[in-house]
């Protein structure tokens, strides 16, 4: 699997949700791309992912 441009093992079957969380990321402040679609947050918890997937995890950043 490739997240954020890197290769990563995903050693048991998890939602995007469930990566998202596992990665110490805050659900309301990332963006998600699997394989080139947004993930929408309603659609993250019965999104699978599987090792071919693509994912790009973009993180909100406020600025002043």
């Amino acid at each position: 699997m490739i997240v954020n441009g890197q290769e990563e093992q995903l050693d048991e079957p998890m939602s995007v949700a469930e990566f998202i969380e596992h990665k110490g990321f805050t659900q309301a402040r990332v963006a998600v791309e699997l394989n080139g679609e947004i993930v929408p947050r309603a659609k993250r918890a019965e999104t699978m992912l599987k090792g071919t997937d693509t994912l790009e995890i973009v993180t909100f950043v406020q600025g002043g």
